[in-house]
């Protein structure tokens, strides 16, 4: 249950990122209006939030926490901006959720 908790945690954090990145892209690449950027730092506020509250040492968990990222700014793509992930994305993607779970759930000595 740990696992899927800091799992879940991560994927919160993770979206929590990517609105508050992807609003103001809205704005500057696209034309959206600048109160956008209201809510895109209420999101960026959470994401530091929810960063904050893993259990972790703050170093591990932002190397962790990439891996996260990464996954979820992929479906990002595919969900939100409509564009078909590659096999590569995919794999990629992959690989950096199992260095997630290596660097998050491996022994620990000390």
């Amino acid at each position: 249950m740990f696992e899927l908790k800091i799992f879940f945690l991560f994927l919160a954090t993770a979206v929590a990122e990517i609105v508050g990145c992807y609003l103001p892209y809205l704005w500057l690449k696209q034309g959206q209006s600048a109160w956008l950027l209201l809510p895109a730092g209420a999101s960026l506020a959470l994401f530091s939030w929810l960063l904050a509250l893993h259990p972790t040492a703050a170093g591990r968990t932002y190397a962790a926490y990439g891996g996260v990222y990464i996954f979820v700014a992929i479906l990002w793509l595919w969900a939100v901006e409509g564009i078909r992930p590659t096999a590569w994305d995919v794999a990629g993607s992959l690989v950096a959720l199992a260095g997630m779970a290596i660097i998050m759930f491996g022994p620990r000595h000390a």
